[in-house]
């Protein structure tokens, strides 16, 4: 009797196929269900703000309207529909308006006529929103609406999950790559970052700092600025960044005959090696690379633990020579930065005007390097 079992060779490729086909279909089908329920939050926003503002008698429902459709809601759908969520999704739908939904569904201006259809149309108004809802919650936490549109962007360009997302804001990506003398270096590092990913000292570290925390005057110290870091340092880890943690001030260390003190020492989890920050109020110079050098050396030698990497230094001063720290800090055994630090954040005008520059020669490189591989072929 012939056997018409398949063999396992066959029956693996089949099985194959149909578990790939699967999980396509139900990561689409969760990517379609999540889209579906973005613009049901935002039309459900839309709904209470057009109530709140139809008529004088209901301009002071407020509260009470919340609290009222949070307890019905919930007793008919289950959770999701607490206060919290309802304002949110009033707020998604005031920081998203109407007709910016219309023109990205469309790409037409919105009309007495049309607008209601849209409404009504979940499918179509599903096209509007590709991040997920919990991204657009996060979103909602960024005040500037010109930082909220930058993230927002970012997100969908680069593909960030919410987390990573989250990592972004509160670093004020935003703010750094507007001041960064590398926008589009800083772009690019972002747009192929992966969940997970490992990380550089030059991605860790941000170039310039904004210190407006420190109010310090026009005429200061290095043991000035110092005193003003360690005073505020919870806020200086902020502008850090992600997984620093203090380690000390003023580390003593001998050198022959000589003492040297390092201003401030922290560690980064992530690269997993020592920090070492040495304070400069005046331009920075080949000869502060010479001494940093040194600093790392000694560090290396005598504070690095077993399974750590070795330490990075940085040079935070207030005002680089792209030139020479290049030809500084390039080829040196030790991982030595300069980043410049402003006690001022720029006019938030001028920095959406420079992203807006920057991503504009980003997009003309790209198109520029996709014409040159079709004229090679």
């Amino acid at each position: 009797m012939t056997d018409l079992t398949p063999s396992n060779t066959d029956y693996s490729g089949i099985h194959g196929d149909i578990v790939a086909l699967l999980e396509a279909a139900r990561s689409a089908a969760a990517r379609s269900v999540n889209a579906l329920m973005t613009a049901t939050y935002w039309e459900i926003g839309r709904r209470i703000v057009e109530f709140e503002q139809g008529g004088q008698e209901r301009a002071g429902y407020g509260q009470a309207l919340l609290k009222r459709l949070s307890a019905d809601l919930t007793a008919r759908f289950g959770r999701g529909f607490g206060v919290v969520n309802l304002q949110q999704m009033r707020l998604f739908y005031q920081a998203w308006p109407l007709e910016q939904i219309y023109q990205t569904v469309s790409d037409k201006s919105p009309s007495p006529q049309t607008t209601p259809a849209l409404s009504a149309d979940l499918t179509s108004l599903a096209k509007a929103f590709s991040l997920p809802w919990s991204a657009y919650v996060r979103l909602l936490s960024v005040k500037s609406p010109q930082a909220r549109a930058f993230y927002e962007t970012e997100a969908l360009r680069c593909g960030w999950s919410v987390r990573q997302l989250d990592r972004q804001v509160n670093s004020q990506f935003y703010e750094r790559i507007a001041l960064s003398h590398h926008k589009a270096a800083m772009l690019q590092k972002a747009e192929y970052a992966e969940p997970g990913d490992s990380i550089t000292p030059e991605q860790a570290l941000k170039d310039p700092f904004v210190l407006e925390f420190l109010n310090l005057k026009d005429e200061y110290s290095e043991s000035d600025l110092e005193d003003a870091l360690i005073r505020h340092l919870a806020d200086f880890l902020l502008e850090l960044g992600d997984d620093f943690a203090f380690v000390g001030r003023q580390r003593r260390l001998r050198i022959d005959d000589s003492w040297f003190r390092i201003d401030l020492l922290f560690f980064h989890r992530q690269l997993k090696c020592l920090l070492v920050i040495d304070l400069k109020v005046d331009k920075f110079s080949y000869a502060d690379a010479g001494q940093m050098h040194m600093y790392l050396n000694y560090a290396r030698e005598h504070w690095m633990k077993p399974g750590e990497n070795p330490p990075v230094g940085l040079i935070l001063c207030a005002e680089k020579g792209a030139a020479e720290a290049h030809y500084a800090l390039e080829g040196l055994p030790n991982k030595v930065l300069a980043a410049e630090y402003q006690m001022v954040l720029p006019d938030e005008k001028l920095l959406a005007e420079e992203l807006d520059k920057t991503r504009r020669e980003l997009e003309a490189r790209r198109v520029g390097r996709t014409g040159d591989v079709e004229d090679d072929q």
